[in-house]
């Protein structure tokens, strides 16, 4: 495997951390220092995955291939539902947001798909320290610029952008969901 097939699988493993960067600033955005904290649990959970995923190799490969897409469509239809129901609350009265719990739960959702992405790395463990920096990289620098493009978008648009965040958290799991079962 090569520097540039590293970069696209890390561009690919970004996305999710993408997405959910931009809802997090349209809805959140008066939240920059958390965004950095944000970023950088991406970066650590995308870089960490497929490490642990190369060291447990083929033994829970399996497992996490059945179930990976399970978990990313609860894990973020949970928290997609929370925001919608959150935006319903008055602003002091809101739990999410950038709240640590969340966070976590949304580094792990969106990192759930690297873990199986170490067992490319089995066969050229050579490449994985490199592997796993250019991944976190790519995580923590593409949720920054999600972040920063979600207030460029909030300002733009008026409109509630925790109801438009969280759907957009539901449809992300059950993208991740379809494209799992229906091998897409």
């Amino acid at each position: 495997m090569d520097i540039l097939s590293v970069i696209l699988i890390a561009i690919g493993l970004a996305m999710d951390c993408f997405a959910v960067s931009v809802t997090q600033g349209t809805a959140y955005p008066n939240q920059r220092k958390m965004s950095v904290l944000m970023a950088f649990l991406f970066g650590l959970f995308q870089g960490a995955m497929p490490l642990i995923g190369f060291f447990v190799g083929g033994l829970f490969s399996d497992w996490v291939c059945r179930y990976d897409h399970w978990i990313a469509l609860v894990l973020l239809s949970y928290i997609g539902g929370k925001m919608i129901y959150d935006s319903r609350k008055p602003e002091e009265e809101k739990s999410l947001g950038f709240a640590w719990s969340t966070l976590l739960l949304l580094a792990v959702a969106t990192s759930i798909d690297a873990l199986a992405t170490g067992v490319l790395f089995v066969p050229c463990p050579e490449i994985l320290r490199y592997a796993i920096l250019i991944i976190a990289l790519a995580s923590f620098l593409l949720s920054m610029l999600g972040y920063y493009l979600g207030i460029l978008i909030g300002k733009r648009m008026k409109f509630n952008a925790e109801i438009c965040g969280g759907v957009i958290l539901i449809l992300l799991g059950v993208k991740i969901f379809l494209e799992h079962t229906l091998n897409l």
